[in-house]
């Protein structure tokens, strides 16, 4: 399989929300927005579960790889464990067909 766009999903034990915790990581949003190979980013939440997390998509698997290792340990230094990650590789026809916000030129099946 080619190095092509890849979706990273993060989801981990959290037990703050709100618009406090929205203005606190401000800051780490706009950290993340530069990641080398980050086309976008969705934010995710789910209070009464208690988790939090959050679906990527990198123009490549490397650029995935190399997200994870940073996120896994800055996680991991403010104490938190149960972290989940998984990848997923994009087949771009059938995502544009349904409106997938792919990078123009963006390859796959």
């Amino acid at each position: 399989m080619p190095d092509g766009p890849t979706v990273l999903i993060f989801d981990f034990p959290n037990l703050a929300f709100g618009p406090e915790r929205t203005e606190a990581l401000k800051p780490l949003a706009q950290d993340i927005a530069g990641q080398a190979g980050l086309v976008w980013k969705i934010w995710t939440e789910e209070p009464a579960a208690g988790r939090a997390g959050g679906v990527y998509l990198f123009e490549t698997r490397a650029a995935a790889e190399a997200y994870h290792a940073i996120h896994a340990a800055r996680l991991a230094a403010r104490g938190v464990t149960g972290i989940a990650a998984t990848y997923r590789g994009v087949n771009a026809v059938l995502t544009a067909i349904d409106r997938g916000p792919l990078q123009a030129g963006a390859s796959g099946q």
